[in-house]
């Protein structure tokens, strides 16, 4: 019963927090739903109607903790497909069959769900669900570029689509009339907005999406031509948004005339199919951001996603997924429950019944400028580049299946890339006896050892995407505060799918407490240096040494650490445990450490670290310099930065500042965050006050152990940093001499 009143306590104390990171999501999920549904050849009402209908569903019934709901990427291209054919030419009529589709998807998905078939995902190779993602963004820019640049009309299959694109551009400068050339403008310029987003790293602007900034900007320009200018608006009413005028009167309903057609059922089984492998890789991806750690229940959330969809189905919506992007999104913005995916929804039909003249004015391009980004995101260069470095037959594998799915459809690409990636690995093991005669056995054995309490798994015969399930299970009912100890020396073969989630599993452990170590690949050949390279048995491996040339800003680096007679590492360190005790790097993922700077004794250390914010399409890498000291004694907890508009917001949302008494100057101009009030408001006393008030402002966080102080979101330069390591020396002094000054412990 205490334990109850503790929840509904924690809910009710979360939920300030929860109702501003819905609110932001919204200003996502609107401009988002209305495009995805417009690149599906659905109304745009019905992009918004799946957002709606799963952030309410899903909140009340699902198993995850932080995920936002709503119309996926994934699906546009089978959608697309199926509302242009179902129908035999007729758009509507094939929306309306499209929509029993997603009805039955849905209970498709609620069966899946009570069978716990969650473990399906992980039997599709990593590389073949990259190959198959990177098909989508292709479709997504193919078939949006065009609108993009102001020409909705060009039709055609995705490979015509993509020839077609360098004519369309050559158009604008020949023969097009002056409302294309001014759509193909409003395009450019958004997608432009959406390409620079990232780059501005001002808290006051990165507070709107940059989405919601496009839609803020063209419905502006609209009202500039109305009530300012003498000229017309030059964007028609064709490459507009359509939204019906009463909206709950025009809700369409699915037609289930073609149930028993064969074409029909393939549809749905390629919604049910894609929906459901989005989904499960988002809530993957989601969960490894979750502050608290928290695991959810696949299938839980998959019986939930499938009567959402269900639901929306029957309402006129497209079909419902976990959204990786927004998911991201909630969880930087303080998410922390399902609330947040409710209150999205309650924004949402807020802006609908608000904001539907305003919505009207959105012009089509300014939507496909969003989409073009997001399938630019998913077959980026950089991708492919990251798969090339895992080994040559992983860059083969994602260029078959992104192949196969281009000319083919999603379900025989997906297919094609399981096929290949098999005959891969027999390949590579010149053995298909390998797989044949163990495929069937018991592959793992787990115990706990009595004399240190650690985990031993062992892994025999050969892991792959095939039997990956296995090793899996045994190791999900692990606490991951606990030692794991992982052995593959009696495996013959590990693939990169292995490597990949095994990867995941470390850095869980590891922000838990616990410690997941890998043995027994010593023996194991690989024609890659990355980790995730697929590993082979041989009798010896050779080692590969890769010297690095420093740059003239490393070498300055080093002759500040001769000055100082310190320590200078410009080799990467993966190892950052003391980092994730800070309040920064909860909802951060730290990729690696390097340029350390330290002194003998590893108590001040100064730093570039590349993390990132985000997952997946929404994800943004940021490189940054910081400094970071241990602390002779315990001090509070405490985060201080600059007080700000942003920290009034956050002050809201429960994030309670700390007053300083007779220092209303400081109050007034430090955001001060922690715990216990008493204790820090001892610890700050008028000296460490002065310092602070007399000195730039760096964001310091303690976490009572050890000071953690960051300037700004980019990599700093010499003199910046000789500027934070004097400005941290000060402070560490200052520090020590309360130590000596007092008896107990600061």
């Amino acid at each position: 019963m205490g334990a109850k009143k503790n929840n509904i306590k924690t809910f009710i104390g979360a939920l300030p927090k929860n109702i501003f990171s819905g609110f932001v999501v919204s200003l996502i999920a609107l401009p988002l739903g209305l495009g995805l549904a417009i690149a599906s050849e659905a109304p745009p009402i019905s992009g918004v109607i799946a957002s709606i209908i799963g952030g309410i569903v899903v909140a009340i019934f699902g198993g995850s903790n932080v995920t936002v709901t709503g119309p996926g990427n994934g699906l546009v291209i089978v959608l697309l497909s199926a509302i242009t054919t179902l129908g035999g030419g007729d758009l509507y009529q094939g929306y309306l069959l499209t929509l029993a589709a997603v009805v039955l998807s849905g209970i498709l998905m609620i069966i899946l769900g009570f069978l716990r078939l969650g473990i399906l995902s992980d039997f599709f190779p990593s590389s073949a669900i990259q190959g198959m993602l990177a098909a989508i963004g292709v479709g997504i820019f193919a078939k949006q570029f065009h609108v993009m640049v102001g020409q909705p009309g060009t039709k055609g299959s995705i490979p015509e689509l993509l020839i077609k694109a360098p004519n369309a551009i050559s158009v604008l400068f020949t023969s097009a009339p002056y409302e294309t050339i001014a759509a193909a403008l409003v395009g450019i310029i958004s997608l432009l907005i959406m390409v620079f987003y990232s780059k501005i790293r001002n808290k006051y602007f990165q507070l709107v999406p940059a989405p919601m900034w496009i839609v803020i900007i063209t419905i502006g320009i609209s009202y500039y031509y109305q009530y300012m200018s003498t000229d017309a608006y030059p964007i028609s009413k064709n490459l507009l948004v359509v939204l019906p005028d009463n909206i709950t009167s025009s809700l369409a309903f699915p037609d289930f005339s073609k149930a028993f057609d064969i074409s029909f059922w393939g549809t749905v089984i390629a919604i049910t199919l894609i929906s459901s492998i989005e989904s499960l890789l988002s809530i993957k991806a989601v969960d490894k951001l979750d502050p608290q750690k928290r695991r959810s229940n696949v299938s839980k959330d998959l019986k939930a996603l499938g009567l959402a969809t269900t639901i929306s189905g029957f309402l006129g919506g497209l079909n419902v997924v976990t959204v990786i992007a927004r998911s991201s999104v909630n969880v930087n913005n303080g998410g922390s429950n399902r609330s947040s995916n409710f209150f999205h929804a309650f924004f949402l039909i807020l802006f609908i019944l608000l904001f539907q003249e305003q919505l009207k004015r959105i012009p089509l391009p300014a939507l496909a400028a969003i989409l073009v980004y997001t399938g630019y995101k998913l077959t980026a260069p950089e991708n492919i580049r990251k798969i090339s470095k895992i080994g040559k037959e992983q860059l083969f594998i994602f260029f078959i299946t992104l192949l196969t799915t281009i000319f083919t459809n999603l379900i025989t690409g997906i297919s094609i890339g399981i096929l290949i990636t098999f005959i891969t690995h027999v390949l590579i093991n010149k053995s298909f006896s390998l797989f044949l005669r163990n495929f069937l056995k018991p592959n793992v054995l787990m115990f706990k050892e009595d004399d240190t309490g650690n985990y031993f798994v062992s892994v025999k015969n050969f892991c792959s995407f095939l039997n990956f399930y296995k090793l899996k299970a045994k190791l999900d009912v692990i606490p991951e505060n606990q030692e794991v100890i992982v052995d593959f020396s009696m495996c013959d073969f590990v693939d990169h799918t292995v490597m990949d989630n095994l990867n995941a599993y470390q850095q869980t452990f590891l922000r838990r407490g616990g410690n997941f170590e890998i043995i027994g690949l010593d023996a194991h050949e690989t024609d890659s240096t990355h980790p995730f390279a697929i590993r082979k048995i041989i009798p010896f491996q050779s080692i590969i040494n890769i010297e690095k040339y420093l740059t003239k800003r490393q070498n300055l680096i080093k002759d500040i650490a001769k000055d100082f007679h310190w320590i200078y590492e410009p080799k990467k360190l993966k190892n950052v445990l003391f980092l994730y005790d800070f309040e920064f790097f909860k909802t951060r993922q730290i990729k690696h450490l390097y340029n350390r700077l330290y002194d003998p004794d590893k108590t001040f250390m100064i730093f570039d670290i590349e993390y990132s914010e985000g997952e997946f399409i929404a994800k943004e890498v940021v490189k940054a310099t910081m400094l970071s000291y241990k602390l002779k004694k315990k001090i509070p907890v405490f985060t201080l930065d600059k007080e700000d508009f942003l920290n009034v917001l956050y002050q809201w949302t429960g994030h309670k500042d700390i007053d300083i008494e007779g220092h209303s100057d400081f109050s007034k101009r430090f955001f001060l965050l922690g715990e216990d009030q008493e204790s820090i408001k001892e610890f700050f006393t008028d000296e460490l006050i002065l310092f602070f008030e007399s000195n730039p402002y760096y964001h310091i966080e303690s976490n009572g152990e050890s000071l953690f102080i960051k300037d700004k979101d980019r990599l700093s330069g010499v003199k910046e940093i000789k500027a934070m390591i004097d400005y941290g020396a000060r402070l560490k002094n200052i520090i020590e001499k309360q130590y000596y000054r007092s008896s107990r412990p600061v």
